[in-house]
C-alpha cells in the first residue's frame, strides 16, 4: 500500500500537474494540504476525476485559505472533519481531517504556521497542536499522522540552522510539541530510513531556493509501530517539485509491505551537487 502526502498550495492551480502526478505514482491513500478551496468547489473540481480512477474523496474545505483532503482507494470510513477541541483563530480553520483506510486510522493535517515567534498565532499553532497529540493518543493502534506540519524536527531538517534563528518552524517550543506526538510512540519514517541524509520537502519559490537545494523537511509521515513496522521505502517526490508550475511542497511517499519503486530516496531525483564555497543565504520570508 503506497500512502502519499502533499501540500499542493491550491488544488484548482495544480490540476495540471496533480492528475499526472496521481496517474503516474498510483498512490492508494493521499493526504492533501492547502487545497484552498470549499467542499462544494473542490467536490465539483475532483469527484469525477476521482472517481473515473477508483478513489474516494472526503474534503474539509476553506475558501482561499488552509483546507485539507483524504482520498482513498482502500476504504474510507469514519470521517472526522477537524480536531476535537482544538482553537479556532478565532473560529475553527480548515486544518485536519481524518478517515480509517485499509484498517489504518489516517490523519491529514495542516498546522497552523505559527506567523512570528511569541504572536498570538504562534501560540494558536502550540495549543492546536496539543488538541491534536490529544486526538491522536485516543485513537487506534494502527495510525498515520501525515501532512505539513510547519516543523522542522532537528536542525539537520533546515539547509542553514542559522539563517532560522528568531524563526518559526525550530523554535524548542514547536520542536516540543511536535516531540510530545512522537512520545505517543510514532516513528517519523523518512528521518528513520535515511538517518543521515539531507532530506528537504519543502523550498521557497523565491531566490532559487529549490535549485540550489536550500529547503527545509516540514511534510511528514509519522506512522505507530503496527504501520511504521511495515515500511519498506519513504522518501520525498521531488520530481513533483520540477518544472512548470509547482507547488512549494514536494510529496512524501511511503510504501507499506512493498514498494512498487524499489527502495529508493531519500530525494528523488536526487538534487545536484552543490558547487563552490558555502554562502550566507537570507532567508526569503514566506508562510507556507
Amino acid at each position: 500500500m503506497r500512502i502519499a502526502t502533499w501540500n499542493v498550495n491550491s488544488i484548482k492551480q495544480r490540476m495540471p500537474r496533480f492528475l499526472p502526478w496521481l496517474d503516474e505514482r498510483q498512490p492508494d491513500i493521499v493526504c492533501l494540504q492547502e487545497t484552498k478551496l470549499n467542499d462544494a468547489a473542490i467536490a465539483e473540481l475532483l469527484d469525477d476525476e476521482l472517481a473515473a480512477r477508483g478513489y474516494q474523496g472526503a474534503y474539509y474545505g476553506q475558501a482561499q485559505w488552509n483546507g485539507v483532503a483524504l482520498l482513498s482507494k482502500v476504504g474510507l470510513d469514519d470521517v472526522v472533519r477537524g480536531i476535537p477541541g482544538a482553537p479556532g483563530f478565532p473560529d475553527p480553520e480548515a486544518r485536519a481531517i481524518s478517515g480509517t483506510c485499509g484498517g489504518i486510522r489516517v490523519h491529514s493535517l495542516y498546522v497552523p504556521n505559527g506567523r512570528s515567534v511569541g504572536s498570538d498565532h504562534y501560540e494558536y499553532k502550540l495549543a492546536w497542536l496539543a488538541a491534536l497529540r490529544e486526538d491522536v493518543a485516543e485513537g487506534p493502534d494502527a495510525a498515520l499522522v501525515c501532512g505539513d506540519m510547519n516543523i522542522a524536527p532537528t536542525d539537520a531538517d533546515v539547509f542553514d540552522p542559522g539563517a532560522y534563528v528568531d524563526q518559526t518552524h525550530v523554535t524548542a517550543p514547536e520542536r516540543a510539541a511536535l516531540g510530545e506526538l512522537l512520545k505517543l510512540g510514532l516513528h517519523d519514517v523518512v528521518r528513520e530510513r535515511w538517518p543521515d541524509e539531507k532530506v528537504f520537502s519543502y523550498w521557497d519559490y523565491r531566490a532559487g531556493m529549490f535549485h540550489q537545494n536550500l529547503g527545509m523537511r516540514i511534510d511528514l509521515v509519522l506512522a505507530s509501530p503496527p504501520v511504521a513496522g511495515r515500511t519498506v521505502a519513504a522518501w520525498i517526490d521531488r520530481q513533483a517539485r520540477k518544472g512548470t508550475g509547482p507547488s512549494d511542497h514536494a510529496p512524501v511517499i511511503v510504501d507499506l509491505d512493498e514498494a512498487p519503486d524499489g527502495d529508493i530516496g531519500p530525494m528523488v531525483p536526487p538534487p545536484s551537487a552543490a558547487r563552490g564555497a558555502k554562502k550566507t543565504i537570507k532567508l526569503p520570508q514566506s508562510r507556507h
